[in-house]
């Protein structure tokens, strides 16, 4: 059996570090949102982009700082995420593995978030970390877990996947993978029993 785990949200706590990146630019939510393209044009969306590795960090801060006039040098997409890993998760992970299991991570993430991980070793939990920004493809679609199950010679019935995040469940569940909607680590180890 083949384990899918998001990492935000899921291993880690969220860690969003959109109102620190607000506090020290001096802008709002709302500004910051906008200069990134945000409910706009999935080409327009730098989120998006940097999300599927269309655009680095170096690449994102500069067309940010064109449409805010803002002048940003430093990678705060880096500096200001610090996620903490939930132990319970971990314990869970380190059980499937212990047991024989490939536990992989399924994650959608930016190119500073992923070296963020990398650098704390939070990945050093998995047999493998399938990141959106070096696949060039992010979840829910469907190619995100199809890249997947082929690096990993898995058919989709012989893979769980876990996420926080209902659309993303629900599009691996499409494809015929035992999908889990993440709500704590107590519940999670509740319904991996039932598998």
């Amino acid at each position: 059996m083949l384990y899918i785990f998001d990492m935000g949200g899921v291993v880690t706590n969220d860690a969003n570090p959109r109102p620190r990146i607000c506090s020290v630019l001096g802008i709002s939510e709302e500004d910051y949102l906008r200069f990134c393209g945000r409910g706009g044009r999935k080409e327009e969306d730098l989120l998006l982009l940097a999300g599927d590795g269309l655009l680095d960090a170096k690449g994102f801060w500069k067309e940010f700082s064109r449409r805010s006039g803002i002048d940003v040098r430093t990678d705060w997409m880096h500096w200001l995420f610090h996620p903490v890993v939930d132990e319970g998760v971990r314990s869970i992970i380190d059980e499937l593995r212990n047991r024989g299991s490939r536990v992989v991570c399924g994650t959608n993430t930016i190119d500073s978030h992923y070296q963020n991980h990398i650098e704390h070793g939070d990945y050093a939990l998995f047999d493998q970390t399938y990141a959106s920004c070096l696949m060039g493809v992010s979840k829910p679609d469907p190619d995100f877990w199809r890249i997947i199950l082929t690096a990993e010679g898995v058919a989709a019935g012989d893979a769980v996947f876990v996420d926080d995040r209902q659309e993303n469940v629900a599009a691996a569940a499409g494809l015929g993978i035992r999908a889990i909607l993440f709500r704590s680590a107590q519940e999670l180890r509740k319904e991996l029993v039932k598998q």
